[in-house]
């Protein structure tokens, strides 16, 4: 790569060195997701995984693909950068394990204004670590510049994943029965979805006091709080499901309570919530106060606490609590399966 280089490309404001650069800067951070099923390193132009189909009858692949939206624009204002790529992993694989399927690799795409290769090597640093967190391994990416489309600090982020699991092993709403019980796993904070309502209520781009602590926060700042990067929840999902019978779950993202939890829901039955039982996060509440917001907008925009929800047999209800309290979920019961035409009742 020593001899490449393009004076002509870099007088129209793409520098391919420091792409060069910005990949020898973050190939210590994807060498920590390497698994079994790498077959080559980053820099080619395919990323190859090996498939281990043992014990399968019939492998189905899973993908999801997402962005981080714009709460990239906090990380930008306050010039953070190493956990973005955490909730971009995280939006990805949290969508994948709702039918089941183990993670297994991931890739990542980033365009910029222009590439500042430590940057660059910040935001990677966070999609490994997403990777690690997840099991999966981050087998290539992409990074562009776009100058003239986007300001040079400006900067966009999406990926995806994939995932394998036995086809008989997919989770199966069908199953679900009145009695079953609704359990919410506890989010980290607003993850990934309703930025721009967030950015609105708080005057994001004219507000002098994002890095002050806060006394409704518990002393974090607004920002921090903002920045805090989405959970992932596979690995504790995959414990579950070795020794429960899940019947649905649904991840928590843009649309809240109204919109996702209804995914994993049969026609006929309903998901029966208990406002009062929501462990609501204090982000959420000054979110809520500070911009007059109405309950319901609320729950129909946010997550408000709740990060994922799964619905397992009433009998088994005592057994998923303690799996998921085992690998570090705040799990608890919000709700239960009942029969409606509505597929989700906040009461």
């Amino acid at each position: 790569m020593e001899n490449s280089r393009s004076e002509s490309y870099a007088a129209a404001g793409v520098d391919i060195t420091a792409g060069y650069r910005a990949v020898e800067l973050m190939k210590r951070h994807v060498a920590r997701t390497r698994n079994e099923g790498c077959l080559d390193d980053v820099g080619g132009f395919g990323g190859c995984f090996g498939l281990n189909l043992m014990g399968m009858e019939e492998p189905v692949l899973v993908s999801g693909t997402d962005g981080v939206g714009t709460k990239l624009r906090i990380a930008m204002l306050l010039d953070k950068h190493d956990t973005i790529g955490i909730d971009c992993v995280a939006m990805c694989v949290n969508d994948v394990i709702c039918c089941g399927a183990k993670p297994l690799f991931f890739l990542d795409y980033i365009a910029c204004g222009k590439n500042v290769p430590e940057r660059i090597a910040d935001i990677v640093a966070g999609v490994a670590e997403g990777c690690v967190r997840s099991g999966s391994a981050l087998i290539g990416g992409e990074t562009a510049e776009h100058p003239g489309m986007m300001a040079a600090d400006d900067y966009d982020l999406a990926g995806f994943s994939v995932g394998i699991v036995d086809k008989k092993k997919i989770i199966d709403n069908t199953r679900m029965v009145p009695g079953d019980t609704v359990i919410a796993l506890a989010s980290s904070g607003v993850h990934s979805n309703g930025f721009s309502l967030v950015r609105k209520v708080f005057d994001v781009e004219n507000n002098p006091h994002l890095t002050e602590p806060c006394e409704e926060l518990g002393g974090a700042s607004i920002g921090e709080t903002l920045l805090t990067p989405t959970k992932i929840y596979v690995k504790s999902i995959l414990a579950l499901l070795e020794q429960v019978d899940v019947k649905g779950i649904s991840h928590i993202t843009g649309g809240g309570f109204y919109e996702n939890i209804p995914r994993s829901i049969p026609d006929g039955l309903c998901a029966c919530i208990d406002k009062a039982s929501v462990n609501v996060l204090p982000i959420f509440k000054l979110i809520a106060s500070r911009g007059h917001i109405p309950e319901r907008d609320m729950f129909n925009t946010f997550n408000m606490g709740v990060g994922m929800s799964v619905v397992v047999p009433k009998a088994q209800e005592a057994l998923a609590l303690e799996i998921l309290r085992s690998h570090g979920e705040d799990a608890y019961v919000i709700g239960t399966i009942t029969e409606g035409k509505e597929k989700v009742v906040l009461k």
